[in-house]
């Protein structure tokens, strides 16, 4: 290559260092299967939860496409995700690290009143704080942080500050802990835009594209954070405007994500940005 976008060279630097990385989309979220891999009918990366055969050269599979080696990141086969990318990914767990994503204000207090100090690096709504080990990963172990590390990926946003420490037991604790079970409140149903009338659309017709964006995110065997959000995209972008999406919709459709492993915050950002990217 003869100029190398940002995106791989930063890409490059960190495979350098050992540190895993792949293509991030808009939403921040990795790369769809390709065809040949979708539903998991390749079998999967041998370096997944259930190790497969699958030795497709594209981004699939999510955080299992993670690679240190330079010749796939800079391969033809990589290089239209990278057109496409936002920004870059990596797999901590692949790196002997673990990410405790603190989502909020209240989520960095509790961290700098709890946790040992360690490289830290600022975020758009919070922190990363990055240890030595990896661990099994879990979302929502508190409310707004979550744990990154085995079996997942975080965005890259930069090296940070501070000297890397090692896990403490106590985020290992946090893991194994029963999460708490707070309840959010879910989103509204979207009023209409227009006079509420949707003459294109009959409710059988509504009810099938419910079924059909329910049914995608249970199929989901891989890359379950991208499934619901082009799931929850699709839906608005047939209803976001017409008055027809009814609170029990969205309640349908947050059941079957959470029942894939969504936590309940994801889902209500992955709708969040759904509506973001429609102008809803």
């Amino acid at each position: 290559m003869s100029t190398t976008p940002d995106h791989v060279k930063t890409a490059l630097s960190l495979a350098a260092a050992g540190v895993p990385v792949l293509p991030l989309r808009r939403g921040k979220v990795p790369f769809g299967n390709c065809p040949a891999c979708v539903g998991n009918a390749c079998g999967g990366r041998p370096n997944m939860k259930t190790p497969g055969p699958c030795q497709c050269p594209s981004v699939c599979h999510a955080w299992a496409a993670a690679t240190t080696d330079p010749d796939v990141i800079t391969s033809p086969a990589w290089a239209a995700a990278w057109r496409q990318a936002v920004c870059v990914g990596y797999h901590p767990g692949g790196a002997n690290l673990t990410v405790v994503d603190l989502d909020d204000a209240t989520a960095v207090a509790w961290a700098r009143a709890t946790l040992p100090a360690t490289r830290t690096v600022a975020t758009t709504r919070g922190e990363h704080w990055i240890y030595r080990d990896a661990m099994a990963s879990r979302n929502a172990v508190r409310p707004g942080v979550d744990i990154k590390s085995a079996m997942a990926y975080a965005r890259y946003l930069g090296p940070g500050t501070g000297p890397l420490t090692d896990l403490p037991d106590t985020v290992r604790a946090l893991a194994a802990a029963k999460p708490p079970t707070t309840p959010a409140p879910m989103p509204a149903a979207i009023a209409p835009s227009g006079d509420g009338a949707c003459p294109h659309r009959t409710p059988a017709y509504m009810e099938r594209g419910i079924a059909m964006a329910v049914e995608r995110i249970t199929e989901a065997r891989s890359a379950v954070h991208a499934t619901v959000y082009r799931a929850f995209l699709a839906v608005l972008s047939r209803h976001g405007r017409c008055g027809c999406l009814t609170d029990a919709h969205i309640a349908r459709l947050f059941t079957a994500a959470q029942a894939k492993g969504e936590t309940l915050r994801h889902c209500m950002d992955a709708w969040a940005n759904a509506r973001t990217r429609l102008g809803l």
